[in-house]
């Protein structure tokens, strides 16, 4: 049972000023796992106040002072790389192997990115008669999700650090025991007080106070397209810069060519990892309609399949975080079903033998059309719908057609194809046949957010730039 009761501010650990806490549930077992304390627009004071006074030094020192600052971190984060894993798995779930896996290790991929560009980054530079500066930002206020905790959180904190900004963070009171180590980590690598502050807390009570404060310079927000609408509306008062990254609903284009069996048994097996919660899912999978018949077969062999069970077992997939999301999926589900979609795997309740826990069948609908529900909303579970096109500019219209521009896929022997497909799907990231880098730059269009993160745009998103001419 972990009690995590105190937040993190001006680099102590304090006391909640109204005591009110928030039992944190473990959706594998249904059992309470922990408490946290749920902060108020008191608590976001102070820690603004923290940062606010914290922000005159830190956006002043040295490249040299970030630089040593961050691998000290590194060095921390390595050494409780297990107790963070052990925490990702327990709070929202994922399998042990993906939490010790791609959920740490994508932590400390962000923070060796940061360090490596850091070292390089220009910050002033001569044109003309002019002198481009670029500045930090000031305070940020970061609002963080549960379905990847420590990846959302590494890649705001630590470009915020390397830019000489200062921040308070609200991470999803869902899933907060990472954080709370997390922060930790942050302590005892002696980042200077005030620099870093964290606050557990919901939305009404935190992530209101944070939007809407006067003296923070920036909001940095993750999490579904309602929330942002709202947080963007409470900013607009103090003129902030608002950074988000919303909901998708990414299409999966694959190629009628030698490798389209293939390439629809990895866009189905990756739909389904961390149990279909990923903001970037290939949650709409593209196929010619003359081969619907071949991707059905393959697309429910890997759905049977792939093992569903305790995260802490040999499994493929846990369960979904929470009750809300459970029965949303199953909701969804059953849309798809009353629509008329064909149910080719899975389909409403638990896996077998499983009574306990948050469990969704992994599940897979094809001759879907772009109008139901389950092609046009995120379900946000291990759910793949599958639709029909009928040429290459049919199947990049579709993919076109929806309000999300998050992230979009494209898959096929002939690379050259692959790109040129690409270039025409408007989405922030796109992958080519499972490519991915840590430098490429991350984010939405549409109703998808705005802003970018990772790599060195997302150091931009944290400076101002100021022109000294003459």
């Amino acid at each position: 049972m972990r009690d995590y009761l105190k937040f993190y501010i001006d680099g102590t650990w304090v006391d909640p000023t109204a005591p009110k806490t928030l039992d944190v549930e473990n959706p594998a077992t249904e059992s309470v796992a922990g408490r946290i304390s749920l902060g108020s627009a008191a608590d976001v004071d102070a820690a603004v106040k923290a940062a606010r006074r914290a922000f005159a030094k830190w956006s002043q020192s040295s490249r040299a002072e970030r630089l040593d600052l961050l691998q000290g971190i590194q060095t921390e984060y390595t050494k409780r790389h297990d107790e963070l894993a052990a925490a990702i798995t327990e709070e929202m779930g994922a399998p042990a192997s993906l939490a010790g896996g791609f959920q740490v290790g994508l932590g400390a991929m962000h923070l060796a990115t940061a360090i490596d560009i850091l070292k390089e980054f220009v910050f002033e530079e001569r044109k003309g008669p002019t002198l481009f500066v670029k500045e930090p930002v000031g305070v940020v206020g970061m609002i963080t999700p549960w379905n990847w905790p420590l990846n959302q959180i590494a890649c705001k904190v630590f470009p915020a650090l390397a830019t000489g900004c200062t921040m308070l963070l609200k991470p999803s009171e869902i899933a907060p025991f990472s954080a709370q180590i997390f922060s930790e980590i942050m302590h005892t690598a002696g980042v200077p007080a005030g620099v870093y502050n964290m606050i557990n807390g919901d939305g009404p009570g935190v992530g209101n106070a944070i939007s809407g404060h006067p003296d923070i310079d920036m909001v940095s927000f993750t999490g579904s397209t309602r929330a942002g609408v709202e947080i963007a509306k409470n900013a607009a008062a103090s003129v902030k810069r608002v950074t988000q990254e919303l909901g998708g609903k990414s299409a999966n284009i694959v190629l009628d060519d030698a490798a389209f069996a293939e390439n629809v048994g990895k866009g189905t097996g990756s739909m389904f990892g961390n149990s279909g919660q990923t903001c970037t899912a290939p949650s709409r999978m593209l196929v010619p309609h003359k081969r619907m018949a071949e991707a059905v077969a393959v697309a429910k062999g890997v759905a049977e399949g792939t093992t569903v069970g305790e995260p802490n077992g040999n499994f493929a997939i846990g369960p979904v975080v929470s009750k809300a999301q459970f029965e949303k999926i199953q909701g969804l589900i059953q849309k798809g079903i009353d629509e008329g979609a064909t149910l080719v795997a899975g389909g409403t309740g638990r896996p077998e033998g499983l009574d306990k826990g948050y469990y969704v069948k992994p599940t897979v609908f094809a001759n879907v059309t772009n109008d139901m529900t389950i092609a046009r909303e995120e379900i946000f579970g291990p759910v793949l719908s599958i639709l029909g096109y009928d040429s290459v500019d049919d199947a990049v219209e579709i993919a076109n057609d929806t309000d999300y521009g998050l992230a979009g896929y494209v898959a096929g022997a002939d690379h050259d194809a692959c790109l040129n497909v690409a270039k025409r799907i408007r989405a922030g990231w796109l992958g080519v046949n499972d490519g991915f880098d840590m430098n490429a730059a991350f984010g939405g269009y549409k109703k998808s957010g705005n802003g970018r993160e990772w790599g060195e745009h997302g150091f931009a998103e944290y400076l101002e730039v100021k022109s000294i001419i003459g």
